[in-house]
């Protein structure tokens, strides 16, 4: 029941909005759409907006085996090729002109992660090995610059010199490092991993058939790893939770769990360790297979309010009220893994999970999706359920990423069962 309902929505209702967005006079999708549901075509167009479109139309043909979502992957691919790459100096903008021209230049590697997340997907999706080559194009510019002794820097100006990071920085700090840059990176190499070991997905293609492939398979393989790793001994400190933000020696700079983050993590987490599968014996294994069990019970047990939704997090102690989309949908995911991981309907201690996960859906069947003609899903909801009309519902960070995703996960994992 639950894999036919969020098929529906995500047929019927999310890729049907987004293909509306299409901009066939200057490229790309249309950056921004008010609470109104009034499109600003003259709106910059962020490059994280870009790749997670790319990626969505991508993972639907893969999903859902419709050929005319691809179309609209293409079109958003040769978008980001053209106008969202810095063919000067390497990397991709943050953001980029209603008709393709650099806006917010600075590069962040969260964004590059998404680039390379894009890039890969579209790469299983269609065979065509340019995506693959950008994508590792983007792989060596963040391994050449957003790198350090001790991980991951987050910002830089247009020539990969120091900047702030007020994009991946909340709560009244700025962070050095974060917990939500290596999650992505860490999912980003997993698809790249997964691409270079098995080809794309049609089955004409048995491998990937750049030269380099081998090289940077193994290259690929080690930078999860120290990702995993930072992940068991750094991000992870011994409470029940992940921390978010942090300085250079990632040293928490705020008392902050996000709940969505880490039930994102849970399942991520896992799917990183799966597509590794006898590829991955490092040390921290038994350490990331409790920690992945750790933030799905601890999230279960403590986020989920009286109204089946999910809560956003918690700051010194002070939950934040307000429903965030992403959340609702990271959570329906994060909920149905440790049900399946942990043995399903053979197991019934762990039907709480599903249940929890279909209430969640619920709530974001009756409250979050959009019903008005030409309408998605609602930003934020307060805690009546009721949604905040000051957000809108398309911007550099509203996309289809992560409900899309929620719905084909659910779609594979379920449709069987």
């Amino acid at each position: 029941m639950l894999a036919e309902s969020v098929k529906k929505n995500l047929t019927e209702c999310i890729l049907p909005f987004w293909m509306k967005l299409k901009d066939e006079d200057n490229g790309g999708f249309y950056g921004v759409v008010d609470p109104e549901l009034s499109v600003h075509k003259d709106a910059d167009k962020g490059v994280i907006l870009t790749s997670r479109i790319l990626w969505s139309f991508s993972e639907a043909y893969l999903t859902l085996g419709d050929m005319k979502y691809l179309e609209y992957a293409k079109h958003a691919y040769v978008f980001l090729r053209d106008r969202c790459f810095d063919k000067e100096r390497g990397g991709v903008y943050w953001s980029v002109t209603f008709d393709g021209k650099p806006s917010d230049t600075q590069k962040h590697s969260y964004n590059h992660s998404f680039a390379i997340y894009a890039l890969a997907t579209y790469y299983e999706a269609t065979g065509d090995e340019e995506a693959l080559r950008l994508a590792l194009d983007v792989y060596d510019v963040i391994e050449n610059h957003f790198t350090d002794d001790g991980g991951y820097i987050e910002a830089l100006d247009i020539d990969f010199k120091p900047s702030s990071n007020e994009k991946l920085s909340e709560n009244g700090v700025m962070a050095t490092r974060t917990m939500n840059t290596a999650l992505h990176i860490m999912e980003a190499y997993t698809v790249l991993f997964k691409v270079l070991k098995y080809g794309p997905a049609d089955t004409e293609y048995m491998e990937c058939g750049l030269e380099d492939s081998d090289e940077y398979l193994g290259k690929v393989q080690e930078k999860i790893e120290k990702v995993l790793d930072c992940f068991a001994d750094t991000i992870y400190q011994g409470k029940d939770r992940l921390e978010v933000f942090f300085d250079k020696d990632f040293n928490p700079i705020i008392d902050l769990w996000s709940y969505g983050h880490d039930i994102e993590a849970s399942w991520l987490i896992d799917r990183t360790l799966e597509v590794l599968d006898d590829d991955y014996i490092g040390d921290s294994l038994p350490k990331l297979k409790r920690l992945t069990d750790l933030l799905a019970e601890t999230i279960y047990n403590t986020a989920i309010s009286e109204d089946g939704s999910m809560l956003n997090e918690c700051e010194k102690g002070v939950v934040n009220t307000k429903r965030i989309w992403w959340v609702q949908a990271e959570a329906i995911i994060g909920f149905v893994n440790y049900y399946q991981k942990h043995g399903g309907d053979d197991n019934p201690e762990v039907n709480g999970y599903l249940k929890a996960a279909e209430a969640v859906w619920d709530v974001c069947d009756k409250y979050f999706v959009d019903k008005r003609d030409g309408g998605e899903w609602f930003n934020e909801l307060f805690e009546d359920l009721t949604p905040d009309r000051s957000m809108n519902i398309v911007d550099e960070w509203k996309c289809p990423y992560h409900t899309s995703r929620m719905c084909m996960e659910i779609i594979r994992r379920m449709s069987a069962e």
